[in-house]
């Protein structure tokens, strides 16, 4: 028998972890009042406070950053097709 996994909205996930932040109850408290797990609850805590200084910075190192990201991936397929493409080749010289 299978059972499908609850999917929380992002929005839930926020209220949660917001109220899980501020520390007005505990965990075990706001677990069993919105239904979730309270290791669930630290992981949606833990997550938001780790991404809330991204909410602060300047929009030009967000982009900044987000380009690294963008290069990095694909420079690793540029590596990644250059030794397929070797690869080939080198097949290609054998039978031929």
């Amino acid at each position: 028998m299978t059972t499908t996994r609850k999917q929380y909205s992002p929005k839930f996930k926020a209220r949660v972890a917001i109220e899980a932040i501020r520390g007005e109850k505990t965990l075990n408290q706001l677990g069993s009042h919105y239904g979730v797990h309270p290791v669930q609850i630290a992981h949606w805590r833990r997550a938001a406070l780790e991404k809330l200084e991204e909410v602060f910075l300047d929009g030009r190192r967000r982009r900044d950053r987000a380009e690294e990201v963008e290069k990095e991936g694909l420079y690793e397929e540029i590596g990644r097709l250059k030794v397929e493409l070797d690869w080939l080749k080198k097949k290609a010289g054998l039978l031929g």
